[in-house]
This record gives structure tokens, C-alpha cells and sequence, in this order.
């Protein structure tokens, strides 16, 4: 997968969850699980962005890792959130599968960047 498919993937995974979280019963449980994914998952596709501009190898892994970090933040929020509304289990589910999806490319390439 390129730079560009990776770019507009993290992208639609905000997107998702924003439409995800405006369907989602108002409750304030809901409410902080909402705010935490939404953080977390839109600072997967901006650090995915500032990965693209990493001025050294060094710099290009730990950008990544942050992506990593965010990406299994965003993982826990879903698996809060799929246990609070069983509604739209559906919908979170599959976006659950997306981030794990995100999360073993970001690891591979982290891995294939030490060697």
C-alpha cells in the first residue's frame, strides 16, 4: 500500500468515526467515550501526515509510533463503545476491523524500518 491509499485510509477512519459518534444515544458515558475516539482517531491521520515529512529515519519510527499509539487508543475507545451500545454493534464492529487493519500495516512498516 502507498503513502497516498495509507493518507486517505487514517482519513476516512475520522470520518467513520464521526459518523459513527452523531448516531450514538446521548448519554454521558457516551459522551467521554465519543470525545476520547474522535482525539484519537483523528490524530491517526494527522501524524500518519506528519510521517510523510519525517526529516530522518529516526524521526520517520517515531512518528509511527505515535500513529501506533493512537491507533490502539482508538481500538480501546471502540471496545468501550461497542459495550454501551449494542444498537450499532454492526457499524462498530466494522470500523473496529478497519483500525486493526490500520494498526498491522503501521507495525509491519515499523518493523521493516529497524532492518
Amino acid at each position: 500500500m502507498n503513502a497516498e491509499e495509507m493518507k486517505r485510509r487514517t482519513k476516512q477512519f475520522s470520518i467513520d468515526v464521526g459518523h459513527l459518534v452523531l448516531q450514538l444515544e446521548r448519554t454521558d458515558l457516551n459522551r467521554n467515550y465519543n470525545n476520547q475516539t474522535i482525539r484519537s482517531s483523528s490524530s491517526v491521520g494527522t501524524n500518519y501526515r506528519a510521517v510523510r515529512r519525517a526529516k530522518s529515519k529516526a524521526d520517520f519510527i517515531n512518528k509511527l509510533k505515535i500513529v501506533e499509539e493512537e491507533l490502539d487508543e482508538s481500538l480501546f475507545f471502540l471496545e468501550l463503545l461497542h459495550e454501551f451500545n449494542s444498537a450499532k454493534v454492526e457499524l462498530i464492529t466494522k470500523i473496529y476491523k478497519e483500525v486493526e487493519e490500520l494498526l498491522k500495516i503501521i507495525v509491519a512498516t515499523i518493523n521493516s524500518s529497524r532492518s
